[in-house]
């Protein structure tokens, strides 16, 4: 294609975020800049939709490629997707209008303000997913940490401050060592080019320190064990909408490096360092499903969840094979719409109590019934029900484990029993049980936005849990070809 279709999906939220950053701010013109914001979203992801009509699914070649000489003999931006990055793509122009639709009750200062970064944020991401290039993937990666540091530290909660620096710090600290080993990359091969270092290949001497740096990157914002600390201070303060991005496309990136970047680049430091990735996959797992298990906050148990969720995608990553490949890839969509619709869940109650603790509530069954409804349905999905997107890649990554080493596929199969007692109880004291609190009486069932933002989270979810095609078939051949080459590469490098 002639039509720069990568350039204009990344570009097109900044230039929105412009748009509001000229419009004059009054409490009259709320409604306005809602509109530009939400036009501009939408505009966004009805192009990565035709994108998607567009893509050749029959081949594993980089489509839609832009290579711009940016700084000659060392940068490029060069931009593309494949089988693998294109569902991201679609994930993030998804979940970003349901966001900006969302703020109609929790955000009540700084509208535009607020709007302005979460359209700026889209693009960072949108790019993150985009990139070819490592030092355009970098500065993508680590640019989203400033609306995402703004979103937190400015509407977030009484500790939004704390967790803010909490979570730039880490977050920041994490990809210090990234940033060198690209550096380093460039040094060693002469050039930072995603597809010509996949031709030329890494010496097997360097790869286990450079896999490690990436790794000191990707680690933190997966989150794994031990350095998921921040993330459930980051969701409990952060305003519904931040959680939302937070959990479904920000902890995607990190999942997708591992992916295009640690398997890709360095093979040979994959393989040795598969059994530390199993073994920090299971304690995510089991150890914060447990944790989660004892929460009294609604978010906090969600954002704990979403670690384990996680452990579950860098766990089928390190089995390099299709179907743990394959099933990592459909988790972290799956878990971007689940996980965005709880926090969504969770932030309808708030706006109407302000608490989220989950003793506030009970019997609320009669009171809210489409809110009961599709709360269970994400509840379900999120303990990996069949029938429920949750359940594809769960049962995807498990096959793989089972196929690799039976051991760590039964440790995490309990991750699973452990899942669908901590969501089964949250539902059942939150909307079964005695209405004890006389509050909750007043309380008033789902509005028309919010009623469509969450049929919108759940007809996916429903629509791939009984007939997830559409999906393998998108990243089934790029994900063979990508094994294939691993393989090849591994081989190569070992001789």
């Amino acid at each position: 294609m002639n039509f720069p279709i990568l350039s204009s999906l990344i570009l097109l939220p900044s230039i929105g975020a412009l748009f509001l950053f000229f419009t004059r701010g009054s409490k009259d013109n709320n409604i306005t800049l809602k509109y530009v914001a939400l036009f501009t979203s939408l505009l966004n992801f009805f192009l990565s939709i035709y994108l998607w009509i567009l893509f050749d699914q029959s081949t594993s070649q980089f489509q839609f490629l832009e290579d711009v000489v940016w700084i000659k003999g060392f940068i490029n931006y060069k931009v593309g997707i494949d089988g693998i990055s294109i569902l991201f793509v679609i994930l993030t122009t998804f979940i970003t209008p349901l966001c900006i639709i969302s703020v109609n009750n929790s955000i009540k200062k700084r509208l535009r303000e607020f709007l302005i970064a979460v359209l700026i944020m889209e693009s960072f991401m949108i790019g993150v997913f985009c990139s070819l290039d490592l030092v355009v993937f970098y500065l993508f990666f680590e640019a989203g940490l400033i609306p995402m540091f703004l979103i937190i530290g400015i509407w977030g909660g009484t500790r939004r401050v704390y967790s803010a620096f909490k979570f730039f710090l880490y977050t920041l600290l994490g990809s210090v060592l990234m940033l060198v080993a690209i550096i380093s990359i460039y040094w060693i091969s002469g050039t930072t080019d995603v597809i010509k270092l996949y031709e030329l290949g890494i010496d097997a001497k360097y790869q286990n320190l450079l896999w490690l740096a990436f790794f000191s990157s990707f680690a933190v914002k997966t989150p794994m064990w031990p350095v998921h600390t921040w993330l459930p201070d980051a969701h409990v303060e952060a305003p519904t909408a931040g959680s939302v991005l937070l959990a479904a496309i920000l902890l995607k990136m990190a999942g997708y490096g591992f992916i295009r970047f640690s398997l890709g680049l360095f093979p040979v430091a994959s393989e040795i360092f598969t059994p530390l990735i199993y073994i920090l996959s299971l304690i995510a797992i089991i150890f914060t499903s447990f944790i989660a298990l004892m929460q009294e906050d609604m978010k906090k148990l969600i954002a704990y969840s979403s670690v384990a969720h996680m452990g579950f995608v860098t766990l089928g990553i390190f089995t390099i094979q299709q179907q743990g490949i394959e099933g990592s890839i459909i988790q972290m969509i799956s878990h971007g719409l689940v996980s965005a619709a709880l926090f969504l869940c969770v932030g309808v109650v708030y706006d109407r109590m302000h608490s989220r603790l989950i003793d506030t509530y009970g019997g609320i069954v009669s009171l809210v019934p489409k809110y009961s409804v599709l709360f269970m349905i994400f509840t379900l999905s999120a303990l990996g029900l069949p029938g429920t997107s949750g359940f594809i890649g769960e049962f995807l990554i498990l096959m793989a484990a089972f196929k690799d080493n039976f051991l760590v596929a039964v440790i995490a199969s309990l991750g699973v029993i452990i899942g669908a007692a901590y969501m089964l109880w949250l539902y059942k004291r939150v909307i079964f049980g005695k209405l004890v609190n006389s509050d909750l009486k007043k309380m008033l069932d789902l509005n028309k936005s919010e009623l469509f933002i969450l049929i919108c989270l759940a007809t996916p979810i429903l629509v791939f849990g009984f007939y997830p095609q559409p999906l393998i078939n998108t990243i089934e051949v790029s994900v063979s070809d990508f094994i294939k080459f691993y393989n090849m590469n591994l081989i190569s490098n070992l001789r």
